[in-house]
């Protein structure tokens, strides 16, 4: 998973060396140095979680990717290059010491890293890169790295094809502005600088599975938001106003039927996620043609750097806590409003969670964890077609279905360990739950304290199931004798654990 996830890989092998004017660069005082004196090879020591079974975590595994040098003696890479580290150390290109690291600054969602060195001796020599802009189509870039874990750098010469936004694939949900490139971009090239005229113009990062010399690179407008945020001491993640929309106004009867100026395009609100920044100021119908100062088109499009793309750009502009104007329509009224931006994360995350240990509850047997999409994921690459479908159904429409606004997320009864406590209980696995003892299941906290409490009520404890009549009880006297023999059987080391907002 080092140099893609999933849904991206270069599977290809070849790359050629070119040796081009912009390799040599220069000082502001006219000294020469090399891009090769800022390139480093990163390798690592990843360590997944399980999440059927929270306290146990997956075989060892060891990747190498690629990383520069970036002003305050800091390396810049993928943020997929240092996930669920367990180690990690940085190489130099004709060096053969190897310099243990450290992750300083991690964001998932925009697949980007700072890495710090231990031994400050290892920047002697090296030179930070210089940020850049935004590369024009059809211009010609060049991917610096170490693919296939080589011990020299490989340097691939390519032409920019396009420029959009779309899902990075790291967490699977996350969408950005990427550069396309018919650069060689392969396994160990991630995190490497994308250079034109002696500036950094993207970090490699990912390609597509089964097609040929199609890679793409984080461009810097995602870079610079990225440095800006750590700039504080700790990265905050990419905001939003919290709210879906869909391409209406094409239909001419129905921009009437909304009471739209005929000059005014723009798209439709659907709706706005549960405790939102934007829950108060948007309703369902309201028609958005204006962000700032950017005009919002038919299809949901701006004008910006040049280029035409999706409005969420102007919202990807700023940073979390920053207001955007938003300019629309209510029944033929037009509005002004200033909204802020905020994480306004779903209840039943979208996205892939990395770096912190799930939480969980075992109780009589009962493994309790998060309902998440990497607990889904262990149906395997086919997983949203394989789950079951009352899982399938939470997770693609939990924005719609939930009511409750204390709902923290969704808690699974991942795996059972057979003892006689929990005998026939088989039916219940990956079932969902809704109450314990007749309290609500909010979080996976609310289990474990209903859990403390088994010898509460008439001696038994009752847990009811979404979507199932028939609850599954357990006598709560035999659950309390039977549990450290269990927990010591299983090689459970603790009753439960839960941590972020679980």
């Amino acid at each position: 998973m080092w140099a893609a996830c999933l849904l991206f890989i270069v599977l290809s092998i070849w790359a050629h060396n070119v040796a081009t004017a912009e390799d040599v660069l220069r000082t502001p005082d006219g000294e020469e140095y090399s891009i090769e004196q800022s390139v480093v090879l990163i390798r690592c020591v990843q360590q997944d979680f399980d999440y059927i079974t929270p306290w146990k975590q997956t075989a060892m595994i060891q990747g190498v990717g690629s990383g520069f040098v970036i002003d305050g003696n800091r390396i810049l890479t993928n943020a997929h290059n240092v996930s669920n580290i367990k180690y990690v150390e940085l190489k130099k290109q004709n060096y053969a010491r190897r310099y243990p690291a450290m992750v300083e600054f991690i964001g998932h969602d925009c697949d980007l890293a700072i890495l710090q060195v231990f031994d400050q001796s290892f920047f002697e020599g090296t030179r930070p890169l210089e940020i850049g802009g935004i590369p024009k189509v059809n211009s010609t870039v060049s991917t610096h790295g170490f693919p296939m874990g080589g011990q020299h750098i490989s340097v691939t010469e390519g032409v920019v094809s396009r420029i959009q936004m779309d899902v990075y694939s790291h967490t699977g949900a996350d969408a950005h502005l990427v550069i396309q490139t018919d650069a060689a971009i392969n396994p160990g090239n991630s995190g490497g600088p994308v250079m034109q005229n002696g500036k950094v113009v993207g970090v490699a990062f990912q390609g597509i599975r089964m097609a040929e010399n199609i890679g793409y690179m984080i461009p810097t407008t995602v870079i610079e938001h990225f440095l800006d945020d750590v700039n504080d001491g700790r990265y905050d993640s990419y905001g939003s106003l919290g709210f879906s929309y869909y391409r209406g106004l094409h239909n001419v009867g129905y921009k009437d039927y909304l009471k739209v100026p005929q000059d005014q395009d723009g798209i439709v609100v659907l709706g706005t996620t549960m405790n939102s920044s934007s829950e108060e100021v948007l309703q369902p119908g309201d028609v958005i043609t204006r962000l700032d100062d950017y005009n919002v088109d038919d299809d949901g499009m701006v004008k910006i750097y040049g280029l035409t793309l999706r409005m969420g750009e102007v919202i990807e502009q700023k940073q979390i806590g920053e207001p955007v104007e938003v300019t629309f329509f209510r029944e033929g009224q037009m509005k002004r409003e200033s909204i802020t931006i905020a994480l306004n994360r779903p209840v039943l995350e979208y996205a892939r969670s990395f770096d912190q240990a799930p939480g969980y509850v075992v109780f009589a047997g009962l493994t309790f964890v998060p309902l998440t999409r990497n607990f889904l994921e262990n149906w395997g690459p086919t997983w949203l077609s394989d789950v079951p479908f009352y899982l399938r159904y939470l997770f693609t429409y939990s924005q719609q279905i939930h009511t409750e606004r204390q709902r923290l997320g969704y808690v699974v009864l991942s795996e059972i360990m057979p003892d006689k406590v929990n005998s026939y209980c088989s039916g219940y696995k990956n079932r969902v739950l809704e109450t314990v003892n007749g309290t609500a299941v909010y979080s996976l906290v609310d289990v474990a304290e209903s859990c403390r409490s088994r010898q509460a009520g008439d001696g038994f404890c009752v847990i009811k199931f979404m979507g199932i009549d028939k609850p599954l009880v357990i006598d709560a006297a035999e659950a309390l004798a039977r549990h450290e023999p269990i927990l010591k059987r299983y090689q459970i080391p603790a009753e439960m654990r839960a941590e972020g907002r679980f």
